[in-house]
């Protein structure tokens, strides 16, 4: 499953912005116990995985809801391996890198935010304004539907999806 995409709009030299982001963790803030599983894709991806329970993992995974962190596949299984069960005292955040894949993605993030001016539900008509000239040509990055970012791509404005949900977004 697919929430409303995170965009953003040009780095110095051109438009860059999209709809999309993957559900990488599943947790609940009120469960005293998590657990985590290791898992493989079918393209052979490995990635760990927070739930609140076994029933929780079997249900979110049978209706499609757990997803590869890497490509998004959801043709997703456990990996062998012993589940840790981790009480919240002793989890270290789930925000925290543990690969150079996330390491990566943080610092894109903080170049984003850093060098951009995030416009919220704003993105297809402002990145419109600034294609057309009515706004001041500056980075920016937001939200928008599909449809929206479908119709910037055919009317010439480039677009392209950034791998992260908005800070206000997430918890």
């Amino acid at each position: 499953m697919w929430p409303q995409g995170n965009i953003g709009l040009r780095p110095p030299t051109g438009i860059a912005s999209g709809p999309g982001a993957a559900i990488y963790d599943v947790i609940s803030h009120e469960s005293p116990a998590m657990i985590r599983y290791s898992m493989t894709c079918d393209k052979g991806h490995s990635f760990d995985g927070w739930f609140q329970s076994a029933a929780g993992f079997d249900a979110l995974h049978s209706s499609g809801m757990v997803s590869c962190a890497l490509c998004g596949s959801a043709q997703v299984t456990k990996s062998l391996m012993a589940p840790a069960v981790v009480s919240d005292k002793a989890a270290s955040p789930l925000s925290a890198p543990v690969s150079p894949a996330e390491t990566t993605l943080a610092a894109l993030r903080r170049k984003v935010e850093e060098n951009s001016e995030y416009v919220g539900m704003s993105f297809a008509a402002e990145a419109r304004a600034i294609h057309d000239g009515d706004a001041p040509e500056r980075s920016i990055y937001g939200e928008t539907r599909p449809d929206e970012a479908m119709a910037l791509i055919a009317d010439g404005i480039p677009v392209a999806p950034l791998p992260f949900m908005p800070k206000r977004g997430t918890h």
